[in-house]
């Protein structure tokens, strides 16, 4: 494939692009319903390291076996996503940038949102994947935890490097080196997931609140603070405030962060662990303060200009959902080629545009700032250096660490 940067979009797009951000998507994001998984789902978990500019070779566990790939003969690519994690057209009648993707390559994509929680989908496919079979999908879109499991299973085809010329090129910095598949052989970040601190400057009476200690110790905050159920984005971010490494703790420390976390349950600090409903909570100001994730904080923000947000001083929580070609999938190469088109700036810009998650390609702000310039100075979706060099990774757990972590962690939140 040719390492190709195509025109931007005409005025009359990026109009409907405009406009597409606050009506062309639901109340709630896609972002909201993605960690909701079991305690025990024997997973493992991970995330971008924060530094190194190069790729270096990746290690291995599994290994899977080379399948035939019919690209050439059968023009198409199955791809299985989130809801709303796509741009969609004004009339919502089509998808731009997929096709655009059909319209240069002759490649038609057969485009599914089957994925509404990572454990359940993960259970659709498995069957097919343990017996060495085609599980009908060609290209995944999964979060880190999940998508180290099945590279680490050998559930996942290694990506050809020659057709991935402007994802080589345009992956930023800080999702190069995830420590569960180190040289990027096997995933590219679709986008980044920012945990951030969120408040309600009309319920917090003009108080900041930009500090983990501050949700858990602040009297004026009392009976109004949210955590995340997420238990890695609820710990590490803890974590963080007590001056642990997410990245490097021990047992001893997630002990303490959980200990933390339960003094602010039994002196009534914490008003509830929140999953996907934080948003209404939040705007409406029955919580005052709370852990969230910022490509919600971005959409709440447009209609609520009492929603601001927060990023410790000591950083935040970063993870990421992940673009997979599973083993035996019939159409690798046409696959790998739609991974690197949306590595492209143009198009990635028109993504980011519409999602408002941390966008994983370098050097997109100058494409986004001819769709938004305000989306292209905000930090959470594009990170400059000072924003990057804050973020921090869960570390990946063994199947071991994952039950015993996630069992303290559900009788913390009382689930």
């Amino acid at each position: 494939m040719d390492h190709h940067e195509p025109d931007g979009p005409s005025a009359v797009e990026l109009a409907a692009i405009r406009r597409s951000l606050t009506n062309g998507r639901g109340a709630l994001s896609r972002r909201t319903a993605l960690r909701a998984f079991g305690v025990g789902a024997l997973t493992v978990g991970g995330g971008a390291a924060l530094s190194g500019c190069g790729i270096p070779p990746a290690k291995r566990e599994g290994g899977a076996a080379a399948a035939d790939d019919h690209s050439e003969k059968e023009k198409q690519v199955v791809f299985s996503n989130w809801t709303e994690y796509m741009d969609i057209s004004e009339d919502n009648k089509s998808r731009p940038t997929l096709a655009e993707f059909t319209k240069r390559t002759g490649i038609k994509v057969k485009y599914t949102e089957d994925i509404n929680d990572n454990v359940e989908f993960f259970g659709k496919i498995q069957p097919q994947l343990a017996a060495g079979q085609d599980a009908g999908r060609d290209l995944i879109n999964v979060t880190d935890w999940l998508a180290a499991r099945m590279i680490r299973l050998g559930w996942v085809q290694k990506l050809d490097a020659a057709l991935l010329p402007n994802a080589y090129a345009n992956l930023a910095p800080q999702f190069r080196r995830p420590d569960w598949d180190p040289g990027r052989a096997y995933s590219y970040p679709w986008t980044g997931i920012s945990t951030v601190i969120a408040y309600n400057a009309k319920a917090t009476g003009g108080k900041k609140v930009d500090s983990v200690s501050q949700l858990l110790d602040d009297p004026s905050l009392k009976g109004r603070v949210g955590f995340l159920t997420e238990m890695r984005d609820t710990v590490g971010m803890t974590l963080l405030d007590l001056g642990k490494t997410p990245g490097r703790f021990t047992d001893a420390d997630y002990d303490e962060a959980i200990g933390r976390l339960q003094k602010g349950v039994d002196k009534k600090q914490i008003r509830r662990f929140h999953g996907n409903d934080y948003t209404s909570d939040l705007s409406k100001g029955d919580l005052a303060a709370c852990l969230a994730w910022a490509g919600d904080v971005i959409q709440l923000q447009a209609d609520n200009p009492d929603i601001r947000y927060a990023i410790p001083a000591p950083g935040y929580i970063t993870s990421s959902d992940n673009l997979l070609v599973p083993a035996q999938a019939r159409h690798q190469r046409n696959a790998t080629r739609l991974i690197d088109y949306y590595y492209e700036r143009p198009v990635a810009a028109r993504l980011a545009a519409y999602i408002n998650y941390v966008c994983p390609v370098e050097g997109v702000a100058e494409e986004l700032a001819k769709i938004d310039p305000e989306l292209a100075g905000n930090t959470l979706i594009v990170p400059d250096k000072a924003m990057a060099a804050k973020s921090h990774a869960f570390r990946s757990l063994s199947s071991e660490e994952e039950k015993a972590y996630e069992e303290k962690f559900a009788k913390l939140i009382g689930a």
